[in-house]
């Protein structure tokens, strides 16, 4: 044998028993877990998933194996929950016990368990909770935000008309709109849509997103301790977060040489009050690294969820026109022409709010959530999971049920009527998540995707440059989010 090969022969024998004992000490050995398919040395079940589309893959084993099953990605073991029973039973009646956040090593590397996304722990019930009194108390929920997010939206609608009925690309417009509610929130300004900082910013957010939804970072999160020296987009994603993180450090020294302590203007003038309160308490969780990283968390999460499902939204719109018709004879009828739409035509509007949740539903933006973690030892059904393991609750798997959506894979707002065409709600709703870690801004999305929709449709026809029929709205990426594929349309004056 070539000295060379038995050499390379010998190092993957080493790797394969090291990545074994680091199974049996992360818990592999003890208990009993999940069944699942039976994963290679090295690279685990990498093989038996499509990384192209994990979705699709966790559905077909899910239906093998049942609603609790194991996987193993590299070194990195995972318990997938299947179906509305098994997530509702984990993530609600067993909510403590699965309420940390699962390693992403990508973002672990970034964030050092700072800030609300990818924080545990002390630090995770300390920051999110200073985070959901303070958002409430500069309106989200109440009527001062509705205002702001009407305010916005009308300046979109000025920023659409200036399309002139021509193709245009919406995603730097759609995703202008969102980013400006929180940016007022936070920083308490609203940039202008030529703004070339703003611009950069919205191109840094969309890049991050294709390039995380790829298959290429199921791999690099597979092998943590190799994310460093393996070349790929995430060294990418790394330096377009450092530029975003530069931005706040900015903001943030702006809003230290201005804060006027008896009048705090936004999010930002509020965390370095708590800060100052607990400056003599040397663990506190109230610091400058905190608060930039809990401001990019909040700043990347309320931009792109909301602007994706609002561009994918309206791709699918443009596919089944038959469907647009009749919300703008729902938006005429109850809103008219002459005045803005409000939270209060919600509840007039059985339609239009069916549309907006089928819309949510069909894209299945988070198909695998945010990865959730055992916080101690837990016994689960029938199997001891071990504190540490890496939980995915399926969210695809509720969304698509079939048994609550009869025919999931077609885009039908039906699903959320009933025989008289009242508005229905479901419980097998879940596309923020649910239990401790549903997404913070939960209430500010519902009502930014209500109202941008509503104010959309009022003011403009969409109209597509190419046949229905020939549309596709099969996302790109189905990795972290759907990514729906790029595509022009033009928004005609009404």
């Amino acid at each position: 044998m070539d000295p060379s090969v038995a050499i390379a022969l010998g190092l993957l024998l080493c790797m394969s028993c090291l990545l074994l004992i680091l199974s049996w000490r992360k818990g592999f050995g003890r208990g009993k877990l999940p069944p699942g398919p039976v994963p290679f040395p090295i690279i685990g079940n990498m093989l038996q998933v499509d990384l192209k589309n994990i979705p699709q893959s966790l559905c077909k084993l899910g239906k093998q194996y049942g609603p609790v099953f194991t996987l193993q990605f590299g070194a990195e073991r995972a318990v997938v929950l299947y179906g509305y029973a098994a997530v509702k039973e984990a993530l609600i009646d067993y909510g403590d016990k699965f309420a940390d956040r699962g390693p992403t090593p990508l973002y672990n590397l970034l964030d050092d368990g700072m800030g609300i996304v990818t924080s545990n722990g002390e630090t995770w019930k300390q920051i999110r909770r200073f985070s959901l009194m303070t958002l409430r108390n500069f309106g989200m929920g109440k009527r001062s935000i509705e205002e702001r997010v009407q305010e916005v939206a009308k300046n979109l609608m000025e920023e659409l008309k200036k399309t002139k009925g021509l193709p245009c690309d919406p995603t730097f417009i759609l995703g202008c709109a969102p980013c400006n509610v929180i940016c007022s929130i936070i920083f308490q300004k609203c940039f202008e849509y030529k703004d070339q900082k703003f611009l950069y910013l919205m191109k840094l957010l969309n890049e991050n997103v294709k390039i995380v939804s790829s298959p290429w970072m199921k791999v690099c999160n597979s092998f943590p301790s190799l994310v460093c020296y393996l070349p790929g987009s995430h060294h990418k994603v790394v330096k377009n977060i450092h530029l975003i993180h530069e931005f706040i450090l900015e903001e943030v020294k702006e809003h230290q040489r201005s804060l006027d302590p008896s009048n705090p203007r936004d999010f930002i003038d509020c965390f370095l009050m708590k800060m100052e309160q607990e400056k003599q308490q040397p663990q506190s969780e109230f610091n400058i690294d905190n608060l930039a990283r809990t401001v990019r968390d909040l700043f990347g999460a309320g931009t792109e969820t909301t602007s994706t499902t609002l561009r994918y939204g309206l791709l699918l719109l443009l596919k089944y026109p038959e469907i647009e018709g009749k919300l703008h004879e729902e938006i005429d009828r109850v809103i008219g022409r002459d005045r803005s739409p409000c939270m209060e035509d919600r509840s007039k509007m059985p339609y239009t709010n069916a549309v907006i949740h089928e819309i949510q539903r069909y894209i299945d933006l988070i198909p695998t959530n945010v990865p959730h973690a055992a916080t101690e030892d837990v016994q689960f059904r029938k199997y001891l999971i071990p504190k540490g393991t890496t939980i995915i609750p399926f969210l695809s798997s509720v969304l698509y049920d079939d048994k609550e959506f009869p025919n999931p894979d077609q885009f039908d707002p039906g699903h959320f009527l009933d025989g008289s065409g009242n508005f229905k709600k479901s419980d097998y709703f879940m596309p923020f998540s649910t239990g401790k870690r549903i997404c913070a801004g939960e209430s500010l999305a519902r009502m930014e995707l209500f109202l941008f929709f509503t104010t959309i449709l009022q003011n403009f026809t969409l109209k597509s440059p190419i046949d229905s029929k020939d549309i596709d709205i099969t996302p790109i990426a189905s990795g972290l989010v759907k990514v729906p594929p790029s595509y022009e349309l033009c928004f005609l004056p009404s």
